[in-house]
């Protein structure tokens, strides 16, 4: 088998593991060829290369796990996964299989296991950390049966993941190779996650799975996009939320794959650069409940809207007063589950939390701002359907993947392919 990570091979010579793939289009990160949302060997090498490769994945909060035996299963990739708090008060997790035959361990997605977990199919049992603690009928019956005496429990056991927390945030990798979270994440986006979250406890508000009509890959491009967002979000514009005249950037980190855009809301500058373009978005609309987008001040640094992208599935959310966690799940070549998690925090007034619940309404599946992403992702996979020789093409902005202080720029989507290329050998 190839190694995980090995640097770009320009001739994508196959292996067993990894099979010969087209060739990456000229024109490096401004160009992406369509077969790259389409083809099921691109995805298995996803697997291997991404998922059980030298990235970091988020997992939960920390607040999900609040005592001993406390869990929430989740994915990494392809694989099922379980994070639990042992007696120790450690977190940790491991894949969600029995050692035996394979089977879900946890069938539950959250709740507590006093002693650990057994699976329902022969029994075998699994402590807190992982570790196999039992075999039903590990001797036989009446002399007869059972475990050779070769079998060792010490040797069998689902695979463990790597953890390391930041800011309530869990993260896993289930390699020995991928640097350290902090080095993984960088001192900025280290910082803007910190602004979020730093010294606070999160509450979970809500918490919903929107399924996808299209690659994983199609989110993480829309939500790197600062380009679109008021450009398709009528409610963006129309009630002056985002405009790409307003004070703001665009960071990218991380060898391209991590990014955040944000801006402040500044009515000051709105002037005729929406109503020239002539866009959907300029509309005419009203609320007859305007109380929604009345928040209070949360932030000192007075950005209203930040979005930081974690390569390669990670999404940190603050719109105005909306504050969530998003995790995309690819669910095979053409369809990803986008799993939602609405936050409050602790220390919320109950007028705050009010705010936090109406403005929960800007985001979803069925959010005044996020309807529009969960079908243009549909409309892009149906659009290429039959264009797979075809790229795309990325150079709004110019062909760079670097931070700048203009958000009229595609940097952060080259930025993910830079980073995707180098860990798939592309």
């Amino acid at each position: 088998m190839r190694a995980r990570g090995e640097e770009r091979n320009e001739m994508n010579v196959a292996t067993e593991a990894s099979p010969i793939l087209p060739a990456w289009p000229d024109g490096g990160v401004t160009r992406v060829p369509y077969w790259i949302f389409q083809r099921d060997d691109v995805y298995a090498r996803e697997q291997e290369r991404v998922f059980q490769g030298k990235s970091w994945f988020y997992l939960c909060l920390e607040a999900d796990l609040p005592e001993a035996g406390s869990f929430r299963t989740t994915f990494v990739g392809d694989t099922p996964v379980v994070v639990v708090r042992d007696n120790d008060g450690e977190i940790c997790a491991f894949e969600n299989r029995c050692a035996h035959r394979g089977a879900l361990l946890c069938l539950d997605e959250d709740g507590k296991a006093k002693q650990g977990f057994t699976c329902v199919y022969h029994g075998w049992s699994y402590d807190l950390k992982g570790n196999l603690n039992g075999v039903a009928f590990l001797k036989g019956l009446k002399g007869q049966g059972g475990m050779p005496s070769t079998f060792k429990m010490a040797d069998h056991g689902p695979r463990k993941l790597r953890i390391a927390t930041i800011f309530g945030l869990v993260f896993g990798t289930f390699s020995d190779e991928t640097p350290p979270l902090d080095d993984w994440l960088g001192e900025t986006i280290i910082s803007r996650i910190a602004r979020v979250l730093e010294g606070r406890k999160p509450v979970v508000l809500a918490r919903y799975t929107q399924t996808l009509p299209n690659n994983w890959k199609l989110y993480m491009e829309n939500v790197k996009d600062s380009y679109h967002a008021s450009i398709l979000h009528l409610f963006f514009t129309t009630f002056e939320l985002n405009r790409l005249n307003y004070k703001g950037g665009l960071i990218v980190e991380g060898g391209g794959g991590h990014h955040v855009s944000f801006n402040q809301l500044d009515r000051a500058q709105l002037d005729k650069a929406y109503s020239d373009q002539n866009l959907r978005s300029d509309s005419n609309y009203k609320l007859k409940d305007p109380s929604m987008l009345q928040g209070f001040n949360e932030f000192p640094d007075g950005i209203t809207l930040q979005i930081l992208t974690v390569f390669p599935t990670f999404v940190l959310q603050q719109i105005q007063n909306s504050v969530a966690v998003r995790q995309i799940v690819p669910r095979g070549p053409e369809r990803s589950d986008l799993n939602w998690t609405i936050l409050g925090f602790e220390d919320d007034t109950p007028e705050q939390r009010l705010v936090r619940v109406k403005q929960a309404n800007l985001v979803g599946a069925a959010g005044f701002i996020s309807m529009e992403d969960g079908c243009v992702g549909g409309f892009v996979q149906r659009g290429v359907a039959g264009a797979p020789h075809l790229p795309s093409v990325l150079e709004m902005g110019g062909s760079s993947t670097q931070s700048s202080e203009s958000r009229v720029s595609e940097a952060a989507i080259r930025g993910f392919w830079q980073q995707y290329r180098d860990l798939m050998g592309l």
